[in-house]
């Protein structure tokens, strides 16, 4: 039987090329490859006869926003709505990251850290030096944890449903609050009916899918289950080992008010503890997907905040 959700991928790699990106695997390091969707003016097939790309233009020629996902979906899925609204000023790159949709590795470093600096060492491969970083959840994570090691290569930061590091004891008191036993349990979803549970938590309008369509997305978007397992083990800190670094860049907390998994009150104290650099902006009538619940709110505030920078050099 046909995969409903695997069907739509030639068409949405159509719509995205149209809407300014394509996707370009990056190898980091040997046995480590990070697939990007790129600027479609930094990629250009060497003739009809190859069926590979090359980046022939290396330094964007505008200024680099970074969309990072989460741990649900990969970077084209998460960053939909958005993308094709930020390409006319914008040279948009969005990451997979590792074990998310085609990419891989067979280090067994499964660290936010570990995914920052694969993520840094492929966008510097791809002649990206400066850019803003809008990071989703886990991605948010990975974000943060970009900024805090590169911060001459970060220059501002959006983050959305996400926080500064998972520790114990905010991962025991959310999956208390949720009726979750585990955060493998509420974030690999085996089931549809496990499927389901995340979504309803995720999102503050309850969504109606059929059952087969949720069936087809648990087929297509959870893969490398183990690896991804390792990842949410990977993320738990000890509240002892927790620092609060001091980050030079504007960080924006992009929020919904209703989000059920890090709540605006996690925001409002996040905003305190990173000070006077940092703001917070809560969209009403939406919960953790934020950015997909209300696209055109979440891209105009999104779009807002990126005006407010100053003008940054061109990629050396």
């Amino acid at each position: 039987m046909v995969n409903l959700v695997a069907i739509q991928q030639p068409l949405i790699i159509r719509l995205m090329k149209m809407a300014g990106v394509q996707t370009h695997t990056v190898e980091i390091e040997p046995g480590t490859l990070m697939n990007f969707w790129l600027p479609n003016e930094t990629i250009q097939k060497p003739n009809k006869k190859s069926k590979t790309t090359t980046t022939t233009t290396p330094k964007p020629d505008k200024p680099v926003v970074v969309l990072i996902h989460g741990f649900a979906a990969e970077g084209i899925a998460t960053w939909q709505f958005q993308i094709g609204a930020l390409t006319k000023k914008y040279s948009v790159y969005v990451p997979d990251l590792l074990f998310f949709g085609g990419s891989i590795s067979d280090n067994p470093d499964r660290s936010p850290r570990f995914q920052a600096e694969c993520l840094v060492k492929g966008l510097r491969k791809l002649g990206v030096y400066r850019c803003v970083v809008v990071g989703f959840s886990y991605g948010g994570m990975v974000a943060f944890k970009m900024a805090e090691l590169y911060p001459d290569m970060v220059r501002a930061m959006v983050i959305s449903g996400s926080i500064l590091a998972m520790t114990d004891s905010i991962s025991e008191q959310t999956l208390k609050g949720l009726g979750f036993s585990s955060s493998s349990e509420l974030l690999l979803p085996d089931s549809v009916k496990g499927l389901k549970a995340l979504l309803s938590v995720a999102t503050h309008k309850k969504l109606w899918f059929p059952d087969r369509l949720h069936k087809d997305y648990l087929e297509v978007m959870f893969n490398n289950r183990k690896e991804r397992g390792e990842l949410l083990e990977g993320l738990i800190v000890s509240n002892k080992d927790t620092i609060i670094p001091d980050f030079p860049q504007r960080i924006h907390l992009l929020w919904g008010e209703n989000d059920q998994i890090f709540k605006m009150e996690l925001a409002q104290n996040m905003k305190w503890q990173l000070g006077e650099n940092t703001s917070v902006e809560g969209i009403s009538k939406a919960g953790h997907l934020v950015h997909i619940e209300r696209p055109c709110v979440y891209t105009r505030c999104l779009k807002k905040f990126l005006a407010s920078l100053p003008a940054d050099e061109p990629q050396k």
